[in-house]
């Protein structure tokens, strides 16, 4: 499958990190520091249940770049919201999904106002991250 993640800290980085391990076609849309080591370092992920691995997959700050995916993940922090699902628009496929992951009660509802309601499907996650 191929996956675009939107926001890849803590969440988007763990999550996009094992689709990668798993063997999926994964991309990061990232930005500033967090882009820069990813380009030169990969993505490492140390984890008590999943081990400590490193993926390197395309990174990019310029969603055309990246090209359309099957999944966008979105992983940003709830102020980022509303620009960053435009740029997730671009980032669907035709009938691509696009799982969230934010706090908020009503994340869910403004993503699906600006990419379409069809393609929003709801993500809950219980875990502690910390990007290092």
């Amino acid at each position: 499958m191929r996956v675009i993640v939107v926001g890849a800290g803590g969440i988007g980085g763990l999550y996009g990190g094992l689709l990668a391990r798993a063997g999926h076609a994964v991309s990061f849309l990232a930005r500033g520091q967090h882009l820069d080591a990813m380009r030169e370092r990969g993505l490492e992920v140390r984890s008590a249940d999943f081990g400590t691995f490193t993926v390197h997959a395309p990174a990019s700050a310029d969603p055309v770049e990246l090209g359309q995916a099957e999944l966008v993940m979105f992983a940003v922090k709830t102020y980022d919201l509303d620009q960053a699902a435009r740029v997730a628009e671009q980032l669907l496929a035709p009938d691509a999904s696009l799982l969230t992951f934010q706090n908020g009660l009503d994340a869910p509802d403004r993503v699906a106002a600006i990419v379409g309601p069809p393609h929003v499907l709801i993500g809950t996650t219980g875990l502690e991250t910390t990007i290092v």
